[in-house]
């Protein structure tokens, strides 16, 4: 994809004034020597989702950071249009024409699947994640369990970041904030055209740097990581790359 389109597709997120869409967050590490078949089993039952009407589901493979292998984004809307009647029928529907129950699927499941977690999230605009996630060929997703009576600042302060970010003229990161699940109390994820585009951040010059930082309510450019640590008592990110058809 073009450095251009790129950038227009997320300068989409730069106002994360509506994160009111709920995502499921699905986090898998796959059992020993079963990655590939567990790529596959979830990309053939994405098919199955989409038919349904439930949208995409986007499918990022881990290559550096945490312990899991595979990151699921499944579009939700909200827990009442999700388990609306008619949309688990369309959904129950689709999955028989591909002749696996959700019941079945989970069968099968069970001997590609060491561990996973599932995160009930907030986050921007359907296709904004979607337009973003589908265009970018690499990903960063840092994920914070904040401490306690801090939840509100360190969204507050994922904002200043993507202000600062917008000011050198860096990719934004989309916001999710927990609604339920895991203890994750929020994540963002970074959309970038490669490895490269996302090391490209270390060819500002430090002045500019300065000058975003401060104009984004930080201290100084030295000091945005040291206030996020202020916020949270965990912290994990990873890298990694979508998983195309």
């Amino acid at each position: 994809m073009h450095a251009l389109l790129l950038a227009a597709t997320l300068a989409l997120v730069q106002t994360p004034a509506d994160t009111s869409y709920l995502y499921k967050i699905l986090l898998v590490r796959a059992a020993p020597g079963q990655l590939l078949e567990l790529i596959d089993a979830y990309k053939e039952r994405s098919i199955a989702y989409e038919e349904a009407g439930d949208g995409p589901v986007h499918i990022m493979r881990h290559s550096q950071g945490d312990h899991w292998d595979l990151f699921l984004v499944f579009p939700m809307e909200s827990f009442e249009a999700y388990y609306a009647a008619d949309r688990v029928r369309r959904r129950s529907q689709a999955f028989e024409r591909t002749g696996m129950s959700a019941q079945a699927f989970e069968h099968e499941l069970g001997p590609l699947v060491a561990w996973r977690e599932e995160l009930f999230a907030k986050g921007p605009p359907l296709d904004v994640v979607s337009s973003t996630m589908r265009e970018a060929g690499y990903y960063h997703v840092e994920m914070f369990v904040a401490l306690p009576g801090k939840r509100a600042e360190l969204f507050r302060e994922r904002e200043m970041e993507n202000a600062y970010l917008a000011q050198i003229d860096r990719p934004q990161n989309m916001i999710f904030t927990r609604v339920g699940g895991a203890a994750w109390d929020s994540f963002t994820l970074g959309a970038y055209r490669d490895l490269k585009h996302y090391a490209e951040s270390a060819d500002v010059p430090e002045e500019r740097q300065q000058a975003a930082a401060l104009a984004a309510g930080f201290d100084g450019a030295d000091r945005i990581g040291t206030y996020l640590r202020t916020l949270i008592q965990r912290h994990n990110d990873t890298l990694g790359g979508p998983v195309r058809e």
